[in-house]
């Protein structure tokens, strides 16, 4: 089955459910109407559909390949990514002042979700992008701004970020890149990058690596590390890529999926580059960069299980096998097919619905200066990143499980759903990263943030008991429950009590919110129709997992050590 965009899905969402129209409400945002919301969703869903799915197979067959030290990417993707560029989705939410659209991030966020559910691998590289786009915008000279922004936004030269070395994978204060000052207030940069996604490729002109390293002596651990802007071809004069840069591509990485994204190994040997932001501040930078690629990330987990369970559900309606409660019908007859696939249909609505409601919470911080929403914001986004991926996985092989044995095979194309989504959870900081920040730092305000929104829980639960009553109950009881969990983890002074728990609490979170959301949408279809019986599904038979989740959130870490490492390897 062809991939369709979710255009419906999405643009019902964020009219219904995540009150995107409060966007209009504010200066920035004044033109953000409900049509024109519309339109910009089904024109990204035309791209998606017609010009970008059509890549996905071939991306994985024929994968990027490093030849005489040249990157040459997979067949179609440089028609792919010129209609991107071309149609100036790259800079949808980037600053009106350098090319941009200056639209909100909620709109973004939705096309990152369709782009990613047509052709993951290739959705990357505008990601990428943007997120290079957002931390230049705070943090670089005006010079840089005007010089990078502007081919940045139209897609002319691509955007990667440069953390990972050997030694420094999570724990980035452990990065050994150096830089060392030149006269002309450059900087030249030496050491080696890993896993440097779409860091060398055929697709655009040049190639702008955001660079972690040290100055000489610098401090150690993350507070001696800045961020550099280090470019493949050095500008000339006019601004044209000129002389080639000290940066080398030894390699690209041989990987599970993803194959149509070129992630290269990256030496750099004095390699021309400018300091962004402070000496000392590069972590300040990256994050913002981070932040940013973190809620697109969530996005691309989502868009990888809106496909999965598309090529599934078709299968599903079209496979005979045995009999079923309704004679000879296909498999999604099957009480456990049909099982899969409605909680496949439901927690992909719950995953979309938390990372549109954390963009919008973005736009209204960035429009208004709110801090209620910035909070709201920050205490989202490892929500949507781990929630969003862990989504992207469960769909993709509870998918190849719809299809049976032939989900092993590799022509039916269920498997590259699996392969390709499996590293989400990973980058941009493993999922336990994201529970960790959530129960560390989000926690830090006494869980301030966490408490308004199972406030705001509580009253949408309030407000329909009259109307599902059965629905509102549960979902009441369960985010009161996940209050008590939330005073329990502020209350604790030993880190490793709120890390052994953080994981389940962070799924909690999200099995809470995702109800509040499902429950959001029946209210909004008078509580009637398949909107309402997704919601209904999703309570009865999602939410109680929250229960156990928070009864291992609150057990503490004794029981983790009780078990030393020799007990572990024996």
């Amino acid at each position: 089955m062809a991939y369709i965009s979710p255009v419906q899905d999405l643009t019902f969402i964020l009219s219904h459910v995540v009150n995107i129209s409060a966007l209009s409400e504010t200066a920035i945002f004044a033109e953000v109407t409900p049509d024109v919301t519309e339109a910009i969703l089904t024109e990204a869903g035309k791209l998606c559909d017609q010009q970008i799915a059509p890549l996905q197979r071939p991306g994985d067959l024929s994968p990027a390949q490093l030849r005489d030290g040249v990157v040459r990417t997979a067949p179609g993707f440089s028609d792919g990514y010129r209609a991107i560029a071309e149609g100036g989705w790259v800079g949808l939410a980037a600053p009106v002042a350098y090319g941009g659209m200056g639209l909100p991030m909620a709109l973004n966020t939705a096309v990152n979700d369709m782009m990613a559910g047509a052709c993951l691998s290739l959705q990357l590289c505008p990601l990428l992008s943007q997120g290079q786009i957002e931390a230049l915008s705070h943090h670089a000279s005006d010079d840089l701004k005007s010089l990078y922004l502007p081919k940045l936004i139209s897609g002319a030269w691509t955007g990667t970020m440069n953390l990972t070395e050997a030694q420094a994978g999570s724990d980035v204060g452990a990065v050994q890149t150096k830089a060392v000052p030149n006269a002309d207030g450059t900087y030249a940069v030496t050491g080696q990058k890993i896993f440097i996604t779409w860091g060398d490729h055929d697709l655009a002109e040049n190639i702008c690596h955001l660079v972690l390293a040290r100055l000489p002596d610098a401090a150690p651990g993350t507070k001696g590390i800045s961020l550099f802007l280090v470019p493949k071809w050095l500008p000339d004069a006019e601004g044209r890529p000129g002389a080639a840069n000290g940066v080398t591509t030894v390699s690209l990485e041989h990987k599970l999926g993803l194959h149509g994204s070129p992630t290269a190994v990256l030496q750099y040997e004095a390699a021309t580059g400018w300091i962004v932001g402070a000496p000392g501040g590069g972590m300040a930078a990256m994050f913002t960069m981070m932040n940013n690629a973190r809620l697109g990330v969530g996005a691309q987990g989502i868009g990888v299980a809106e496909a999965a369970y598309q090529q599934a559900a078709a299968y599903a309606v079209e496979r005979r096998q045995g009999r079923t409660p309704f004679g000879d019908g296909p498999i999604a007859d099957h009480a456990d097919v049909r099982r899969m696939l409605v909680a496949m249909k439901a927690d992909i609505f719950a995953a979309r619905a938390i990372a549109l409601a954390c963009a919008v919470a973005l736009d209204l911080a960035a429009a208004t200066g709110a801090d209620d929403q910035s909070a709201r914001a920050a205490f989202l986004t490892p929500i949507a990143k781990a929630f969003g991926t862990d989504v992207g996985l469960a769909v993709s092989q509870e998918g190849v499980q719809v299809h049976g044995g032939m989900g092993v095979i590799e022509e039916t194309g269920a498997a590259q759903f699996y392969r390709d989504v499996r590293v989400t959870t990973i980058y941009e900081g493993t999922n336990g990263i994201q529970a960790m920040d959530l129960v560390g730092r989000k926690l830090k305000d006494g869980g301030e943030a966490a408490f308004r929104l199972l406030e705001e829980v509580q009253a949408t639960a309030e407000q329909a008991r009259t109307s599902l009553p059965s629905l509102a109950g549960a979902v009441w009881d369960a985010s009161e429950s996940l209050r008590e969990t939330t005073e329990w983890m502020v209350a604790q002074t030993d880190p490793s009590d709120r890390f052994a728990g953080a994981v389940p609490y962070l799924r909690a979170f999200a099995r809470v919110l995702g109800a509040h959301f499902h429950l959001i949408a029946a209210k909004a279809a008078d509580g009637t129709g398949p909107r309402a019986a997704l919601a209904a599904a999703y309570v009865q038979r999602l939410l109680p997992e929250h229960a156990s989740l928070l009864i291992e959130a609150r057990a503490g870490s004794a029981g983790l050590y009780a078990l030393d490492l020799d007990d572990l390897l024996a």
